[in-house]
């Protein structure tokens, strides 16, 4: 891994305007960053590697330390639970046939996630920050969208010159599937469908950038041409929808369950085999992600407690990049493999923290403009994207800024309007 001549003048460029600009400005420096740059460009120090992502997150991080910059609110439930995670998956490490390799492998991780999110737990303390941002997440978007089109239409990845993603896209089933920057062609189009919730939220006040924004998302979606994101984007209109009936989430949240439930009864096998049966635009592996549960159950006992180096028997087909392991293309599973149970359910706790979040800081600040109010209501939609997502997508480049972004600002929210003005 190394860094070209291109990389090494937008490091430099970046790394300055994250370490000048003003507190709710430097968050743009980031997400510049998991936008306009692939996995491919970064530097390997010892048996530590860096790509550029997590390059500005260290500079983020020095930033936060020189300026002597703080929470907004001070720290909240969801910043401990964070804590609690990074120290089960430290934990794990050393019960692996391997602690050194896997010790490493988990601070690499924990860096990633906690410094995304703990950065911008710092950077925005307000909605007004968290509005800015949005805005401009939809603006930044918008040359990945046009790329991702170019390379749709051309057949030619542009971002390929950086190196980590392909030159030419994949084509399944006579469909051309555009990356961009990413790593797959399902995590760019699955970021464009999370992000579209948030376009919608400035619809009411600047109906010009919220049409930037979800045209942008939309075009990442298309361009895609992967039946996750599109139904990803379908989830994201029904969260979205469901902000009529936002006093009456209870019922809704049983009335799933008991759905869930129905399923299973009335269907031969278990009720998440419906994820196979969904096909929109041809060549999808719904099946593969169903069975990959099954076999998790079955095999529970090899994993429940610390996590498991070995998974290639799981499924009958195994990964290019690992002799020892299938594809785990499950997010919540993802961190089951790597840190047990423990692991698994304390990321699930932390996304149901940020929903629940989300009702609190709607509910207790009803005096809010209701602009601001269905803004966090955005953010909550874009996080049941991901959750939803999660069940068939693991992250494993630089998407995963996404996800602790929106954490982290529904974290702030709860923060500055519930915490300190109770």
């Amino acid at each position: 891994m190394s860094l070209n001549i291109f990389a090494l003048i937008f490091i430099v460029v970046d790394a300055a305007l994250l370490l000048l600009l003003p507190r709710r400005w430097a968050p743009l420096a980031l997400l510049v960053g998991a936008c306009y740059m692939t996995m491919g460009q970064g530097i390997t120090v010892g048996p530590f590697h860096f790509p550029i992502i997590r390059i500005l997150i260290a500079i983020g991080l020095s930033r936060v330390l020189i300026r002597g910059e703080r929470f907004g609110g001070g720290m909240n439930g969801m910043d401990w639970l964070m804590l609690v995670w990074l120290a089960l998956a430290l934990t794990s490490s050393f019960f692996h046939k391997d602690p050194s390799s896997a010790f490493i492998f988990r601070l690499g991780l924990i860096f990633n996630t906690c410094g995304v999110y703990f950065l911008f737990r710092i950077f925005c303390q307000s909605i007004e920050d968290i509005k800015v941002l949005s805005i401009y997440t939809g603006l930044l978007l918008m040359p990945v969208a046009v790329a991702m089109f170019y390379e749709k239409v051309a057949t030619y990845n542009l971002f390929s010159v950086l190196g980590g993603v392909p030159i030419v896209p994949e084509i399944r089933e006579g469909n051309i599937r555009a990356s961009g920057p990413f790593a797959h062609s399902i995590l760019a189009g699955t970021v464009g469908a999370v992000c579209i919730p948030i376009m919608v939220g400035h619809w009411q006040q600047n109906r010009k950038i919220a049409l930037i924004g979800l045209l942008s998302c939309s075009t990442m979606v298309i361009s895609s041409a992967s039946s996750g994101p599109i139904l990803s984007s379908i989830v994201a209109i029904a969260a979205l929808f469901m902000w009529r009936y936002r006093q009456n989430m209870r019922l809704v949240r049983w009335i799933a369950v008991l759905g869930y439930i129905a399923l299973d009864i009335v269907m031969k096998a278990p009720a998440y085999y419906i994820i196979g049966r969904v096909n929109v635009v041809g060549g999808s592996t719904g099946w593969h992600r169903a069975a990959l549960i099954e076999s998790a159950f079955n095999h529970l006992n090899e994993w429940w407690m610390w996590g498991t180096d070995y998974t290639r028997h799981w499924m009958p087909t195994g990964v290019s990049w690992s002799e020892d392991h299938t594809d785990i293309t499950n997010y919540y599973l993802h961190f089951g493999v790597v840190g047990g149970l423990p692991l698994m359910l304390m990321f699930i706790v932390i996304l149901s923290k940020g929903f629940s979040y989300v009702g609190q800081t709607i509910q207790q600040m009803a005096d809010l403009p209701s602009t601001s109010l269905f803004m966090l209501w955005t953010l909550g939609a874009s996080l049941f994207v991901l959750a939803v997502t999660f069940i068939s997508v693991s992250l494993f480049d630089q998407s995963f800024l996404f996800l602790y972004m929106i954490l982290a600002l529904i974290s702030s929210a709860w923060s500055v309007e519930v915490s300190v003005n109770h």
